[in-house]
């Protein structure tokens, strides 16, 4: 076996570690969005939310039947969200929200992570974000989108558009109100980005190459981290 045969197995087990981690991100997801209400996504819009969004990371559907299933078996894990914010390189901000059945790991795990790529943990940044219901979809105009929103009585931050793509923006407490109203206007509608998400209300330049290292050294640190379900951040990477 020859040093391509390595670095192809490496390059597979590589992969392999990756999917493994996003199965389980979304697994205890599906499972803390099923053990909220009833585990039946026709009538838990939680889990419905949760399980669309894990169809399109092309999880496994036997991942998330398997997360269900386990909802329904009564006592399981008692997961717990935790979130964690604080400062990078060039005075970026960093948002890591967790779920965790052991609290006391996670943050050692997550401090970690912050200290080894000159971050701090512990001061509050959440102000300077905005928490927004998201919509990115194609196959109609901004000004179609605008006038069913508004004839539906949502209230809307803004409507993008972008080429072929059309990006709602609105308040986090909208999310259910808006995506009916589409789904009512339009029919069935494949999202290609469906969620409530942090937005920053500014955002810090980092072109400095020892900076942009660290940044990603800790993108990186938290991807290895299987409790950490997002990170959010207001830095622009200009490389």
């Amino acid at each position: 076996m020859g040093r391509a045969h390595e670095v192809r197995a490496a390059s597979m087990a590589k992969t392999a570690a990756i999917k493994s981690k996003q199965n389980a991100k979304y697994a205890t997801a599906i499972y803390v969005a099923a053990k909220s209400g009833i585990p039946d996504p026709d009538v838990n819009q939680a889990l419905k939310k949760e399980i669309e969004k894990a169809k399109r990371e092309h999880i496994p559907a036997d991942v998330i039947k398997r997360a269900i299933e386990k909802a329904k078996g009564g006592q399981g894990e008692a997961y717990n969200f935790v979130r964690y914010e604080g400062f990078g390189p060039g005075n970026t901000m960093v948002i890591v929200d967790c779920l965790t059945d052991n609290v006391n790991r996670t943050y050692t795990s997550v401090k970690v992570a912050f200290s080894r790529c000159g971050f701090r943990i512990g001061e509050k940044v959440a102000y300077m974000f905005d928490n927004v219901s998201l919509f990115t979809f194609k196959g109609h105009t901004d000004e179609e989108v605008l006038d069913a929103l508004v004839m539906a009585d949502c209230d809307v931050t803004d409507v993008e558009q972008d080429e072929e793509y059309v990006t709602v923006y609105a308040p986090q407490s909208e999310y259910s109100k808006i995506k009916n109203a589409l789904i009512e206007a339009f029919g069935e509608i494949e999202f290609d980005e469906d969620e409530t998400t942090w937005i920053a209300k500014e955002q810090v330049e980092l072109t400095d190459p020892e900076d942009i290292r660290k940044f990603r050294k800790f993108e990186e640190a938290l991807d290895d981290i299987e409790d950490v379900q997002e990170l959010y951040h207001n830095a622009k990477i200009v490389e």
